[in-house]
């Protein structure tokens, strides 16, 4: 859930649209301001900036935006430059792209980009991320697991940038049976929603905490906060979870949900 924020946050499954219609795409670029739009596209996550970069470079550009630069960071010094923040400064869109989310952080948590970040955020911004652009957005992330049996040791969860409270993201979620791991990972602290963002959909958060789905698959939304019986705590290395009862709701394009009152808004 946000809180005192004025932003938005596009929260993306990975694989959009790139060749078609593009809608996700396209509404980010919408909600960064349309053909006033200043794009930011931070490329932290991969190991091929200068490809991915240009890739969205250009989309971006085709598909409306006004202005779009491309932000490499590859060292911590740098995420310090008050130079290099002044470049995100003039933002009305920042896009953070796939690749690995302990990238993303490692570079970016507790520096003076990452805090210019939020303060953009805060004041109104929108700030998209796809792959492991989207899990990093959480306050607590998955940075990898099996796609098996629930069980306490399948995944790993490291601090995420957390422009997003009390929530995980998992992502590619049923391209790659992922509801396993998020079962996990919400076991371990049932106040946590799960979210699971299949390929080429997304969520629009909004600032009053209440998201929107759109894209072509489904948003997977699981609660453990009425659960009464878990194995969590005692469970062995190997063993099976055990969490009881669990609230699944399965969404599609157009449907909302309220992180708040933890409910589909009709």
């Amino acid at each position: 859930m946000t809180e005192h924020v004025g932003g938005k946050l596009l929260i993306i499954g990975g694989a959009e649209d790139k060749e078609g219609e593009c809608k996700i795409l396209k509404r980010f670029i919408q909600e960064s301001g349309g053909r006033d739009s200043n794009i930011t596209v931070m490329t932290a996550a991969t190991q091929y900036p200068r490809q991915v970069g240009e890739q969205y470079n250009r989309l971006f550009l085709k598909l409306g935006a006004e202005e779009v630069r491309v932000l490499d960071v590859t060292e911590r010094d740098q995420a310090n430059a008050r130079e290099v923040a002044q470049q995100l400064e003039a933002a009305s869109g920042v896009f953070f792209t796939g690749g690995d989310q302990l990238r993303i952080t490692g570079l970016l948590g507790g520096t003076l980009l990452g805090r210019t970040l939020h303060h953009l955020y805060e004041r109104g911004i929108t700030i998209a991320g796809t792959s492991a652009g989207a899990s990093v957005m959480s306050d607590t992330m998955i940075v990898g697991g099996e796609a098996s049996t629930p069980r306490k040791d399948i995944l790993s969860m490291a601090p995420g940038l957390g422009l997003l409270r009390a929530v995980v993201i998992d992502q590619h979620f049923a391209q790659r049976g992922r509801i396993g791991r998020l079962l996990a990972a919400v076991a371990q602290n049932p106040y946590v929603l799960g979210v699971g963002i299949d390929e080429d959909t997304a969520i629009i958060v909004q600032p009053d905490g209440h998201f929107i789905v759109i894209g072509s698959q489904t948003v997977t939304v699981v609660d453990a906060a009425s659960s009464i019986i878990s194995n969590v705590s005692e469970s062995a290395p190997g063993q099976a979870l055990v969490l009881s009862p669990v609230i699944m709701h399965v969404l599609s394009e157009g449907y909302r949900f309220d992180f708040k009152r933890r409910t589909v808004m009709i």
